[in-house]
């Protein structure tokens, strides 16, 4: 036996050798021999335990565990070496014992747990000591035996310490797969969620597209036919203020002309209905302009108080006609000069008294007009127009600012409009940032009421001198030249301009008239804006190139994509819509006429 374990051991130390200096021979004498001592090992460690092999068998064991420690076989090995160290407290070899603890010492140390390799380290240490003291003959034999109860302690405190390492290791090994258990059904269940909120979400997209491209057409749509409407609505007032001139031109004519008895009522009614045609043709305009956004706010300085007085002064005709008492209150705190756009606040109190008066007979219109409140600069006015009229159903109330509503076909009739009044009227306080209110009761009247923001005005307003009305001797013996394609406004214009005794010239087209006008001179210069050929505008211009004097007015049935600042720019110096009421036509001539207010050369 003894030979058996000489054998394996100088084999096990042929191999350490052969290990640290890598001699392929010694390799190669390994390879061939290893299993044959591990079989001797192993055959050693099968037989059965007694006194005479107890000491063989914890070497056999020794040398196991230090193959597989160097062979990396770390579990294996630290087996083989407690299996040592467990035959060593048998046969008390002490030397056989050191050697032991110091190779599971630097087990330990290579798998990094110093705590316990310092332990054993510490083991070795003292069994090597008492060793010493042993052959110094200096220790008795009851130290002896203590020095085995410490042993015998430490072992035990070892294995307690080595199996709790285990247990925490096991734990810990348990912990981390619960954890990771935990986190992977997680990680599953969110990555499931996400699938299903993916395909949710592409499905929602795929609808919301589908929806978008709808919403766009119904858009695309609506403002074609929003466009389409406010083109043919334009296109229609615009080509029916040129025959509408010639009838309220020849009407005017006619009147002045000294017409018979009988032949009088038929005239004042066809002045009435052109009247009434320009008043609705002009609504139209008004409306397909704030519709487009091509309304612009003036904001100039005026006398509200004075614009309601004039406004009052205006309409008292017309309350007369229905026996109406009208009266207007206005709060004298009310700043004197405002900033804003008068003309679109006349607009709209011309309009709502208008209604009132129209709809209230043998009753009260009564207007308001009071500061609600002040702050620096800014005033803001309290407006409210309250009639004893007729009225408007509870279920109007809203359709009644709808463009062409009336309410009802039977107020249509009786009392007649377009139904465009409040629908303008509602635009334009929206225009200038408020809203308008309406109360009403059938057969009790109605109430509208809105508030207006204005800048105050805190500097003096120039005094603006009343223009005279113009004389007949401005006009008389004045040379005109008329360019106008249309042969009735031709006929009707140079009437109007002969009963003044005015001289006047026709030319049809805008190239021939910028021709004679190189060579021969007019007082003034009427110039219809569409005309074959060059356009007004053009041969406006290019009159301009060598005649900056002589006064150019525009003659035009204006439409949505005109204006009077857009004709002044190219050199015309004011503007006269068609169809136009003679008074306005003559005194706009007549002022160009007046030395005074001669306008600058361009």
């Amino acid at each position: 036996m003894k030979c058996y374990i000489l054998f394996a051991v100088c084999f096990f130390y042929s191999f350490l050798y052969s290990q640290n200096n890598q001699n392929t021979d010694s390799i190669s004498y390994y390879n061939k021999n290893r299993s044959s001592a591990l079989t001797t090992f192993h055959e050693i460690i099968k037989k059965p335990d007694n006194p005479s092999i107890l000491k063989t068998k914890s070497e056999a064991y020794y040398q196991l565990g230090l193959i597989e420690a160097k062979l990396k076989r770390n579990d294996s090995a630290i087996i083989y070496f407690n299996k040592a160290l467990d035959y060593t407290d048998k046969t008390n070899d002490l030397s056989q014992k050191s050697k032991i603890t110091l190779a599971i010492s630097q087990y330990y140390k290579q798998n990094r747990k110093f705590d316990l390799a310092y332990s054993y380290l510490d083991e070795h240490y003292q069994l090597e000591n008492y060793i010493l003291k042993l052959k110094n003959a200096k220790i008795d034999n009851n130290e002896f035996e203590k020095f085995k109860k410490n042993q015998s302690l430490n072992n035990t405190l070892k294995r307690q310490s080595e199996e709790k390492i285990q247990l925490k290791t096991y734990r810990y090994s348990k912990l981390v797969s619960i954890l990771a258990i935990a986190l992977i059904s997680i990680l599953s269940l969110l990555s499931l969620a996400l699938y299903k909120n993916n395909i949710i979400r592409n499905q929602n997209n795929l609808i919301l597209r589908e929806k978008n491209k709808e919403l766009i057409l119904a858009k695309n749509k609506a403002e074609k036919a929003s466009k389409a409407r406010s083109e043919f609505l334009s296109t229609v007032s615009h080509e029916l203020r040129t025959p509408l001139n010639a009838i309220n031109g020849i009407t005017h004519l006619l009147l002045e002309d000294n017409p018979k008895k009988t032949q009088l009522k038929y005239l004042e009614s066809l002045k009435f209905s052109g009247n009434y045609l320009t008043t609705f043709i002009n609504e139209i305009l008004e409306i397909n302009k704030i519709d487009s956004t091509k309304v612009e706010i003036e904001n100039i300085s005026f006398n509200l108080k004075e614009l309601l007085f004039n406004i009052q002064s205006s309409l008292k005709e017309l309350a007369a006609v229905n026996k109406n008492y009208f009266n207007l209150e206005i709060d004298d705190s009310i700043p004197n000069i405002l900033i804003g756009d008068p003309t679109k606040v006349s607009q709209i109190i011309l309009n709502l008294i208008n209604n009132a008066l129209k709809f209230t007979e043998n009753g009260h219109v009564n207007v308001i007009a009071k500061l609600f409140s002040q702050e620096e600069e800014n005033a803001i006015v309290y407006f409210e127009i309250v009639d004893t009229g007729i009225g408007i159903p509870e279920d109007k109330l809203q359709t009644v600012f709808e463009s062409f509503s009336q309410g009802s076909i039977e107020v249509n009739r009786k009392y007649g409009g377009t139904g465009l009044g409040l629908a303008i009227v509602k635009k334009l306080i929206e225009l200038l940032g408020s809203e308008i209110k309406l109360k009403s009761e059938v057969g009790k009247g109605s109430t509208f009421t809105f508030k207006l923001n204005f800048k105050i005005n805190n500097e003096p307003l120039e005094a603006i001198t009343e223009e005279k009305p113009y004389s007949d001797k401005q006009l008389e013996h004045k040379s005109i030249l008329l360019i106008e394609d249309n042969k009735i406004n031709q006929m009707i214009t140079r009437k109007m301009l002969e009963n003044k005794a005015i001289h006047c010239e026709i030319i049809d087209n805008g190239e021939e008239a910028v021709e004679l006008l190189k060579v021969k001179h007019f007082d003034m210069i009427l110039m219809d804006v569409h005309l074959p050929g060059i356009n007004g505008t053009t041969a406006t211009q290019q009159i301009r190139d060598f005649d900056k004097i002589t006064p150019i007015i525009a003659l035009t049935a204006i439409s949505l994509d005109e204006n009077r600042d857009m004709l002044l720019s190219f050199g015309m110096n004011d503007v006269i819509t068609k169809p136009f009421a003679p008074d306005e036509f003559y005194s706009t001539i007549a002022k160009f006429f007046d030395s005074s207010k001669m306008p600058e050369s361009f």
